[in-house]
């Protein structure tokens, strides 16, 4: 962690491990006008003259459309067309960065120097150089507008300020990220601070959870096809941009094959907190994979945990998956916010 931004935090009251893992004591865990510290997520820099074009043969998603407006959601592949990881595209300052989970970045980290060749492309960590924060609500909009001069129109977009480079995240409610220097970022923490509350990762990881955005951890890691995760629903596959890792698989998949498994929202009571890989049941399920996997589940405010999860469609639709066994606690469907289509 940037040592500058730690001790501006630990000066806002947060606990900080030797793990460096953030948080802060809240009256409300889920407040209505959140603020986030973002440090649990990764940064890699991907800079060079051929940096675009290097990565555009490593992404499932068209590299060409990240400009200094727009960022994009992707995945990086094995050659057998299952994610290593995903991530937020987006370029700053000139460079590309990818932001994914800490302990899926390291791996990716030393996997695509490995690519570069005689390309001139540098691929460094920026995890403890540039800061991120989040700020998430209905209030988000109209408090960043008080701090600077323009901001996204809709999700996805980016607006530039020096320093600091600002990113409208999907889901409701609306929510930004901000990434930048440690200065910057600090001024700007203590000006919305003012009026939104401190929140912690599971309340930032619910959203993206209720949004519908996978996140791919160590332990899913070479798990799933970008489209069992919904990555083609969410602008995170291009299916026209050519070549990359795994491309052939993911193309199969579209034009000649039956999506058999997907990913759906659902909600769970049980006092053991379900975790990224844990196995899903389906009494009479006649898969020798199983019946599914957890991608990602959050405590809600209601009680329990809501999750995202791949499973077989036909034990979805049934309503008939569990965790923990045949007879374990049984997942609630939820309803994503957007739809499906055949690949």
């Amino acid at each position: 962690m940037n040592s500058q931004w730690k001790r501006f935090l630990e000066s806002q009251s947060a606990l900080i491990s030797a793990e460096n893992e953030v948080s802060f004591v809240c009256d409300d865990p889920f407040p209505a006008c959140a603020l986030f510290d973002l440090s649990h997520l990764g940064l890699i820099r991907v800079s060079g003259e051929d940096a675009q074009s290097f990565l555009q043969g490593q992404f499932t998603n068209d590299t060409r459309e990240v400009t200094e407006r727009h960022s994009q959601l992707s995945a990086y592949c094995s050659p057998k067309g299952r994610m290593l990881a995903n991530f937020r595209i987006f370029l700053h300052q000139g460079d590309y960065f990818l932001q994914m989970p800490r302990d899926t970045y390291e791996t990716i980290l030393k996997r695509l120097p490995m690519f570069v060749l005689m390309s001139k492309v540098k691929v460094t960590d920026a995890s403890d150089e540039i800061v991120s924060i989040g700020v998430a609500g209905e209030c988000a909009e109209y408090l960043l507008q008080q701090q600077l001069t323009s901001i996204p129109g809709k999700p996805g977009e980016v607006v530039q300020h020096g320093e600091v480079t600002l990113i409208w995240i999907p889901g409701e409610p609306a929510r930004f990220q901000i990434s930048g220097t440690a200065d910057a970022v600090s001024a700007l923490w203590s000006q919305l601070s003012k009026e939104a509350q401190p929140g912690n990762r599971d309340f930032w990881s619910l959203l993206d959870i209720r949004a519908g955005i996978p996140t791919i951890y160590r332990e899913t890691a070479d798990a799933f096809v970008p489209q069992m995760t919904n990555m083609q629903q969410i602008d995170g596959v291009s299916f026209t941009k050519g070549c990359y890792t795994g491309q052939e698989v993911v193309a199969r998949m579209k034009y000649l094959g039956k999506l058999k498994r997907r990913m759906y929202l659902a909600s769970v009571e049980t006092e053991a907190r379900p975790m990224p890989g844990d196995e899903l049941f389906a009494p009479g399920s006649d898969s020798g994979q199983g019946a599914g996997r957890v991608v990602d589940a959050r405590p809600s405010p209601g009680g329990g945990f809501e999750l995202l999860a791949v499973a077989e469609i036909k034990s979805f639709e049934e309503n008939n998956l569990h965790l923990q066994g045949d007879n374990g606690p049984k997942l609630t469907p939820g309803s994503l916010p957007y739809g499906f289509d055949e690949t």
